[in-house]
């Protein structure tokens, strides 16, 4: 059987959709790259936002007019409104994150033991989804109630898994000739909290960093309340990205008391002043919601302040979106939609000066990036893409193709598409 896999939203979407590759591959079916090719489609949903829900909707009527046998829809937006998903044409199951873990063994009606053998080798999935770095779930669910949050409805409270699992993904990756790895989940910092022992996701990293030979490892979104500032000793391995992505939501005390987080700007900025003190050249990102219910000129104003003071070296600005079965749908006073649209260019605008200003610091260093893409130049050479621990993108070219590589790099300039670099 053919299948192709896709996906819309996080990198723990995109983690899941890597495990049933390497299912399906076991049961001896190919992977292709075009649904059109395809007997069966998955596509696993998002439903964060109204925009990711409607992607959602369209990739699984993509899938079908491309002529793919039969279509599964699975994920957040399919366990949100599967009666909604179950009516759209060529879908023949609807499978809810309930179920999702064991989705490849009912459909081949086979055992769920059958893929609790060594795993085959990691191989990147066909088309669009081929990648350097292997995505590795280690957390799903949360039990965080921030008000906004529609993820937490549709993927329950959190739940870790072992250890020994997590090595033996990244040991599979590797094996199959990734350099990085990305430690995935929707409350990542939470990993071990449910243990009958708890623990912390900071012995988690250092056990990885010590069983495994990954010659990268990246951290994924982390929740500021779950870091102390011993959890930064890390970084003394040089192997760990420095890269910390914290989403902070709002720069406003009073807006983010409305959200539920479980922090203040006070706390926020000290946490990141603690991180840049203990890793050098720390690349910091963040995610803000704009128009938030209730949130006045002034709050917006204080937001965009915060924002600016923290020097971010990049973040996601959304503007907000009511989900259903959310608190902040409930609220009252919703900010009109065109202050909404004008309030995300104003943030993203803080964003764009940020990032540049931090990518300027490393004109003229030497730098190692991991190769993502490379274009072939005919003879001369080879257009190469890639990312630095760091999370700066560079563009370089080079006489041989060095896809999947890590090689060291002097950056030469500085372009609002990023950082251009000679190869040493």
């Amino acid at each position: 059987m053919k299948v192709y896999l896709d996906t819309v939203g996080c990198r723990l979407n995109q983690s899941e959709i890597e495990t049933f590759a390497r299912q399906f591959r076991l049961a001896g079916h190919t992977l292709v790259s075009d649904p059109a090719e395809a007997d069966l489609t998955v596509i696993n949903t998002c439903t964060v936002t109204t925009a990711a829900a409607a992607d959602s909707r369209k990739k699984i009527r993509g899938a079908t007019r491309a002529g793919s046998g039969e279509v599964i829809a699975t994920g957040c937006w399919a366990t949100m409104e599967p009666q909604m998903a179950a009516t759209l044409s060529g879908v023949s199951q609807v499978v809810s994150n309930i179920d999702k873990d064991n989705l490849v063994s009912q459909y081949l009606q086979l055992p769920s033991e059958s893929f609790d053998l060594e795993p085959v080798e990691r191989e990147p999935i066909p088309g669009a989804r081929t990648r350097t770095r292997a995505f590795i779930k280690v957390q799903d669910g949360c039990d965080n109630r921030c008000t906004f949050c529609i993820t937490t409805v549709a993927r329950g409270g959190g739940v870790s898994r072992p250890t020994a699992d997590i090595i033996k993904d990244i040991q599979s990756a590797y094996r199959g000739g990734v350099q990085e790895a990305v430690l995935t989940g929707v409350h990542l910092g939470s990993w071990g909290y449910d243990f009958e022992n708890a623990t912390h996701l900071k012995r988690l990293v250092d056990i990885i960093l010590r069983e495994t030979d990954i010659p990268r490892l990246r951290l994924s979104s982390l929740e500021p309340w779950d870091l102390e500032e011993d959890f930064f000793s890390l970084w003394e391995n040089k192997r760990l990205a420095r890269h910390l992505h914290l989403p902070l939501q709002s720069g406003c005390a009073a807006t983010l008391r409305r959200m539920a987080r479980k922090t203040t700007p006070e706390e926020y900025a000290k946490l990141i002043a603690n991180a840049r003190l203990a890793i050098p050249e720390l690349a910091i990102t963040t995610d803000v919601i704009v128009g938030f219910p209730i949130e006045s000129d002034i709050e917006f104003e204080e937001s965009l302040s915060f924002v600016n003071n923290m020097n971010f070296a990049g973040g996601h600005v959304f503007t907000y979106s009511a989900r259903p079965e959310t608190a902040a749908a409930r609220m009252p006073d919703h900010v009109p939609h065109d202050v909404r649209k004008d309030r995300n260019a104003q943030m993203r605008a803080i964003f764009s000066a940020t990032k540049a200003a931090y990518q300027e610091q490393f004109l003229g260093e030497n730098i190692s990036v991991l190769w993502e893409s490379a274009t072939a130049l005919g003879s001369d050479g080879w257009h190469l893409n890639g990312l630095t621990d760091n999370y700066l993108r560079v563009r370089a070219e080079a006489p041989m193709k060095l896809w999947n590589k890590i090689t060291p790099v002097k950056i030469t300039e500085v372009t609002t598409q990023g950082l251009i670099g000679r190869i040493l």
